[in-house]
């Protein structure tokens, strides 16, 4: 039996369309789909081959992280 894993994501949508998906605890994972759910679905295979790279080089498995999001606000020269 496989273990599971959960991992947060963060998906962003796209300006023409489609979503990017970003993984905290897995930096290396990066992909996108023309929709939501093949966004993340890419992800699930993106996650899955890296964790078993990471199995398979002796690496540790991360925990999840959380990221904080937050709003700054500057002022760009006119």
């Amino acid at each position: 039996m496989k273990e599971k894993h959960r991992f947060t994501v963060i998906l962003q949508s796209q300006p023409g369309g489609g979503f990017t998906v970003l993984v905290p605890a897995l930096p290396e994972v990066v992909t996108e789909g023309d929709s939501e759910e093949e966004a993340l679905a890419m992800a699930r295979d993106a996650i899955r081959l890296v964790l078993d790279y990471r199995k398979e080089q002796g690496l540790p498995t991360p925990k999840d992280a959380t990221p904080a999001i937050r709003k700054v606000m500057v002022a760009a020269a006119s």
